[in-house]
């Protein structure tokens, strides 16, 4: 069985993929572009979705998170190992690092166009529930995440809040300071949405955050913009180095969801 992989800006294709290019993946909320091969040390076979597509023509507000997840769970995905760029709410964080998060802030639960978030939007869907956890990334994937960063000599810190932003503005001080007072570590503008709709799939799902620069008002004087921009281009050799060695590890953990998914109707 395939593990799934998605990945953001700067990273648009994984070193070392060894496959075919994206093609059209139906489902009941559009296409998806995936693509199939293999990755890892050893290979292991994959699906790959680059969120933002080559040269970026996806901003955070055209990522398709439904026909992505849903693809993912047609195609038999065991799981999901996604990477995230960020910006850093925690001041102690460096630029350059990584961090494994084991705690989620989107409280606004809303897809780019408005919509709740959810695979849940019909009334009597067979599939409806009601998904309930302590923790909303999957423990296995991420001790997969870790163990496959100390295989690779890359640091990563061990557990932070992942904040969910809308983009494609990034943040005022202000609201900065408002998710700083409720624990994140660090931002970004789509993977809130990804470990939701994971979470309603039954899909284990693991995040894996690099610092690009500081959020507004978190460190002065503010993060240049070129070197965020240098930052966003070393981040796909840091991500490829984790996630080869991770990959094996995941796809042989046959890692569980977090938490149940309580449904209404039998299976």
């Amino acid at each position: 069985m395939a593990l799934g992989i998605i990945t953001g800006t700067g990273t648009y294709a994984l070193p070392g993929f060894a496959g075919g290019g994206p093609e059209p993946v139906a489902t009941r909320w559009g296409e998806a572009l995936v693509a199939r091969g293999t990755f890892g040390s050893p290979p292991a076979d994959v699906l790959h979705i680059s969120r933002h597509g080559e040269g970026h023509a996806r901003l955070s507000n055209h990522v398709t998170h439904c026909a992505n997840i849903a693809a993912l769970k047609q195609l038999g995905a065991a799981g999901v190992l996604a990477v995230t760029v960020c910006g850093a709410v925690d001041p102690g964080l460096e630029l350059g690092s990584l961090v494994c998060f084991n705690d989620l802030h989107f409280l606004a639960n809303r897809l780019a166009n408005g919509e709740l978030c959810t695979f849940y939007a019909e009334a009597r869907d067979p599939e409806r529930g009601h998904w309930i956890y302590e923790r909303p990334f999957s423990d296995g994937l991420r001790g997969a995440l870790l163990e496959g960063a100390a295989e690779a000599g890359v640091a990563v810190v061990d557990g932070g809040c992942y904040g969910h932003v809308d983009g494609p503005r990034f943040n005022t001080r202000a609201e900065i300071r408002g998710l700083a007072a409720c624990g994140v570590t660090a931002v970004s503008q789509t993977a809130g949405a990804e470990t939701v709709l994971c979470g309603e799939a039954e899909l284990p799902y693991a995040l894996l955050g690099y610092i690009t620069d500081y959020a507004n008002g978190v460190r002065e004087p503010p993060t240049p913009v070129a070197t965020l921009l240098e930052m966003m281009a070393a981040s796909t050799e840091a991500f490829a180095a984790v996630l080869s060695a991770a990959v094996p590890r995941a796809t042989a953990a046959a890692p569980e969801p977090p938490g149940v998914v309580h449904r209404f109707e039998r299976r």
